[in-house]
């Protein structure tokens, strides 16, 4: 079985490093490696090796890998050893918005059977602390979500993973539309904490592959008017083609002046605002262009500290809430898909063989070619 590994600068390949897998069978390093300068401790050598195939625990499925997207959060680990508090210190396998196809099932599984195509929700909780036990399992302290230090990813050909977060895939929804699921899951997650309903107006700041599924998820969940910004034209255009009613570049430093920009380009306020970029200035236009009373869902990952004008969100009554990951969401982010009341295949822009995967990354991080999406196939 072949797997993608990021080993960090620091990693001694003629030692030993505790819980690591370079060293079980030969590893053949691919792409070109060079130590990226500013960087220590972080990523500077991809490997893809050779390993054991994994067999299925009691309430585990097997799976062969078929598509594997590239999320932002795999492309930090990638190319600065860390996404926001969590740090790669050992090697450790990327990948966490995939589907496959059962191929083994545990002797405890009868909800799947060899040959099912699923998709997989790559976070599995404790199930009995207080937040699981809430229902809010996205916050459970002991998370064990792929390709999360130090927890491994799935961007392999085999792969096990509890039945229970395996959701099986209707005949007409494709393998790739069932590794998108993950992305749109955020985005459910994200208009619910919003309150995004029947006749609501919403900003989306960022149009990225998380904006763009946001944007699909409003227009799905009754949104009257969505804007969207972006400082890629390129990338509004896509927006536009996707239902957007109105794009703004993103071209002003000043957010105050930005926030103005928006309105004026909307003539309304929007009651809910999506900020997807993780941009500090985007945040901050965020809470001047809100109308009062209405919600900030910040979505996208930026610096750890930013600066907010809380009085001005505190006098007007706005609402700021975080988003971390998504809850209970994923039947739902199924059932849009398999309804077709979302469509999420055009956000594919790209696809890659799993022993291309340096040339995926590469793609992935520098947008070249227009790109939104990348798939990785596994097989």
């Amino acid at each position: 079985m072949w797997d993608i590994f990021e080993i960090p600068e620091h990693f001694d390949e003629s030692g030993t490093f505790s819980g690591t897998l370079v060293h079980r069978g030969q590893h053949t390093v691919i792409g070109d490696c060079p130590r990226k300068s500013g960087t220590s401790g972080h990523l500077t050598l991809w490997a893809l090796e050779n390993t054991t195939i994994p067999q299925p625990a009691k309430h585990e499925v097997q799976l062969r890998m078929k598509a594997v997207g590239i999320c932002g959060s795999d492309v930090h680990y990638w190319e600065h050893g860390q996404c926001g508090r969590f740090v790669v210190t050992s090697p450790m396998i990327l990948g966490h918005e995939a589907s496959g196809i059962v191929s083994a099932v545990g002797e405890a599984v009868t909800t799947l059977a060899v040959g099912d195509r699923v998709a997989i929700e790559p976070g599995i909780p404790c199930y009995f602390c207080s937040f699981c036990k809430e229902g809010r399992y996205n916050l459970c302290v002991d998370m064990k979500f792929n390709a999360t230090p130090p927890v491994d990813g799935s961007l392999r050909q085999f792969y096990c993973h509890p039945a229970n977060l395996c959701f099986k895939l209707p005949d007409h929804v494709s393998c790739e539309e069932g590794a998108l699921l993950e992305p749109l899951a955020v985005a459910v997650h994200s208009c619910r904490r919003g309150n995004v309903q029947l006749g609501s107006r919403v900003l989306i700041c960022g149009a990225g592959p998380i904006g763009l599924v946001c944007l699909l998820t409003a227009k799905a969940m009754g949104a009257e008017k969505v804007v969207i910004t972006d400082i890629l034209n390129s990338r509004l255009e896509v927006a536009k083609k996707l239902g957007a009613d109105v794009t703004v570049l993103a071209d002003i430093k000043d957010p105050q002046r930005m926030a103005e920009k928006i309105n004026a380009a909307c003539s309304w306020l929007p009651d809910v605002t999506i900020e997807c970029s993780g941009a500090a200035s985007s945040l901050q236009s965020a809470v001047f262009a809100t109308r009062p009373g209405g919600n900030i869902v910040t979505v996208g990952r930026g610096p750890r500290n930013v600066e907010v004008p809380i009085a001005d969100a505190s006098s007007r009554e706005i609402d700021i809430k975080g988003v971390f990951r998504y809850v209970n969401c994923y039947p739902t982010a199924l059932q849009m898909v398999a309804s077709g009341l979302v469509d999420v295949k055009p956000l594919i822009s790209h696809r890659f063989p799993l022993t291309e995967s340096v040339k995926a990354f590469e793609t992935a991080k520098s947008g070249a070619d227009s790109a939104i999406k990348v798939i990785i196939e596994c097989g």
